[in-house]
C-alpha cells in the first residue's frame, strides 16, 4: 500500500499513515488502505492488539481539502458513495474485535481528531492539539458527531463541534477523547508496553465481547440491555478462557494470555 503500512511487533499489529506530505491527510485512497490494513490486522492471527500511528509531524489533519475541492464538481449521490466510504472505515474501527489504540504524536484536526476519538484508547504528547475545524470552513463535523456523543456525551460534544476550536492535549484527556497524555520521548515505549499488557494479561476472547457489547448496548433500552447482558453472562461462563482462567486463578497459577 502506498499511503499506509502494517507490520506485527509482538503480537501488536501496527497501521501507519504514511502521507507525511500531506499531514496524512485523508482521502479516497488513503481511506481505502486504511480499511483494508484494518481488515489485515483483524484476520490477523499474529496480532492482537492493534495501534494506529502516523508518520510526520501531524497524525492526520482530517480530510484532504484540496481532494475535497474536487469533489464539489460532483453530484449527490456521487458525494453519497464517497461520504459512505468514511463512515465505513469509522464504523469498522469502531466494531472490529480487537482493541484499537491511537498513538497520537502530533496534532489531530477534524477528521483527523475524529480518527483518533473512534479509537478504544488514546495516548497521545503534551503538545498536541485536538478539535473539530469544520464549521470554520463551511463544512460538518457530520460521521464524527455519531461516535463524539456516545463517547464524551452531548455537552462536550456540542462546545467542540459548534466553536470549531482547537483544544490542548490535557483538556482532550479531561474531556475524555484521549486517555493518557505521555512525554514525546515516551509515547512509542509506552503504547508498546500497554499494548502488551493487554496482550499478556487479557483474554482475546473476553475483550472482543466487552468491546461489541459496549458499541450495542448503548442503542438498547434498559431492559433490553439487561436482558442482552444476562444472555452473554450466561454463554461467556462456558467458554473455554473463562474455564481456562477461572482454573488458573482457584490453582493459583499463572497466566499468560
Amino acid at each position: 500500500m502506498e499511503y499506509v503500512h502494517y507490520e506485527v511487533k509482538g503480537r501488536v499489529g501496527y497501521i501507519t499513515l504514511a502521507r507525511a506530505d500531506k499531514r496524512n491527510a485523508l482521502n479516497f485512497e488513503v481511506v481505502t488502505e486504511l480499511k483494508r490494513a484494518f481488515a489485515m490486522a483483524e484476520d490477523d492471527d499474529a496480532c492482537k492488539v492493534i495501534v494506529l500511528r502516523a508518520e510526520g509531524k501531524v497524525f492526520c489533519a482530517g480530510a484532504d481539502l484540496e481532494y475535497i475541492q474536487r469533489l464539489q464538481e460532483n453530484d449527490y449521490h456521487e458525494n453519497l458513495l464517497d461520504s459512505t466510504h468514511l463512515m465505513e472505515l469509522f464504523r469498522m474501527i469502531y466494531t472490529l474485535k480487537k482493541v484499537v489504540i491511537a498513538q497520537i504524536h502530533g496534532h489531530a484536526i477534524a477528521g483527523g481528531c475524529g480518527l483518533a476519538a473512534i479509537c478504544d484508547l488514546g495516548f497521545t504528547v503534551p503538545e498536541a492539539k485536538f478539535g473539530y475545524t469544520e464549521v470554520k470552513i463551511g463544512f460538518i463535523p457530520a460521521i464524527v458527531k455519531v461516535f463524539l456523543l456516545r463517547k464524551i456525551g452531548e455537552a462536550r460534544a456540542k462546545q467542540l463541534l459548534l466553536t470549531g476550536d482547537l483544544v490542548t492535549a490535557g483538556e482532550a484527556e479531561k474531556y475524555g477523547l484521549v486517555n493518557f497524555v505521555v512525554p514525546a520521548g515516551e509515547l512509542e515505549e509506552r503504547v508498546f508496553s500497554f499494548a502488551q499488557k493487554l496482550c499478556e494479561e487479557n483474554s482475546r476472547q473476553s475483550m472482543e465481547v466487552t468491546k461489541e457489547m459496549i458499541a450495542r448496548v448503548q442503542a438498547m433500552t434498559l431492559e433490553e440491555g439487561l436482558q442482552y447482558a444476562t444472555e452473554m453472562n450466561a454463554v461467556t461462563r462456558g467458554s473455554e478462557d473463562c474455564q481456562r482462567g477461572i482454573a488458573a486463578f482457584l490453582n493459583k497459577e499463572q497466566i499468560k494470555w
